[in-house]
């Protein structure tokens, strides 16, 4: 079973942040244990679940990486106000990491330990990434199982994700023979628009059963609930985008786990 997921597309604004927010705290009420890590420089995970500026003994991933042995991972791990979803939270230091690992002897390979320790504590790890495909995303690809690629429906989206997925192909190759495109997930969905529609149809074309059957719409609340610091179902459960991102968790474990005691009920 996979358990570590790096949320990856190289393009900016296509929700990878608002997707791994809204998905672990999904699957963490539904009784599991959820660690999200935040790899983006610009931490906008680590404020969007309410935790800017609270760090543990051990700091940010930040410190994580730049050590020169393996840390314990507990020493940055943070509770969110989510029963069971926890974070390894970043800050803005995460930009030197792009340089100093550049350096490093083995420097693909060095969050791989730090999540291989978190993954024995926890049920899934999801790590938001930052929009490139540089030393940190490469870093993501090397320790996680799995690839959730988030993907707005317009028109270069299939452009890019052909970048991705040839960055996905070479890393399998040469640094993790056993990664593979977990899901496909639709964000910022207009069905009323033919060109969504359209590229909707080629994304499913290409990637088949790899596409989840559930679609994130546009939503207000989605883009309201970060500057609170919450979820989108703390912030607004009956909002169209909390419910969809139920849905998704729903569909997620169905892939992932079999069902047990509290997962989400019904689908």
């Amino acid at each position: 079973m996979n358990k570590i997921f790096a949320v990856a597309n190289q393009k900016g604004g296509v929700g990878k942040t608002t997707t791994t927010i809204n998905l672990a705290a999904s699957i963490a009420l539904a009784d599991r244990r959820v660690l999200v890590v935040d790899l983006d420089p610009q931490s906008n995970l680590t404020s969007g679940v309410g935790m800017k500026e609270q760090v543990r003994p051990g700091a940010t991933i930040y410190e994580a990486l730049a050590s020169t042995k393996t840390p314990d991972v507990n020493d940055f791990i943070l509770e969110t106000e989510v029963s069971g979803l926890s974070l390894v939270p970043a800050d803005r230091n995460l930009t030197g990491a792009q340089i100093e690992l550049l350096g490093r002897k083995g420097r693909e390979r060095v969050l791989q330990p730090i999540l291989q320790q978190a993954s024995e504590s926890f049920d899934y790890v999801l790590i938001d990434t930052p929009p490139s495909l540089g030393i940190l995303t490469l870093n993501a690809l090397v320790a996680a199982e799995a690839v959730l690629i988030p993907l707005q429906p317009e028109y270069f989206a299939l452009e890019g994700v052909a970048e991705l997925t040839g960055t996905i192909g070479r890393v399998q190759k040469s640094l993790n023979a056993s990664l593979e495109i977990s899901g496909v997930l639709l964000t910022m969905m207009n069905k009323q628009f033919n060109l969504a529609k359209q590229v909707e149809r080629e994304i499913r074309e290409f990637f088949g059963d790899k596409v989840f059957k559930t679609t994130i719409p546009r939503n207000v609340k989605l883009a309201e609930a970060p500057s609170h610091g919450l979820p989108a179902m703390l912030y607004d459960v009956n909002s169209t985008g909390a419910l969809a991102y139920v849905d998704l968790a729903r569909e997620f474990l169905k892939r992932h786990r079999p069902r047990r005691r509290g997962e989400i009920a019904g689908g």
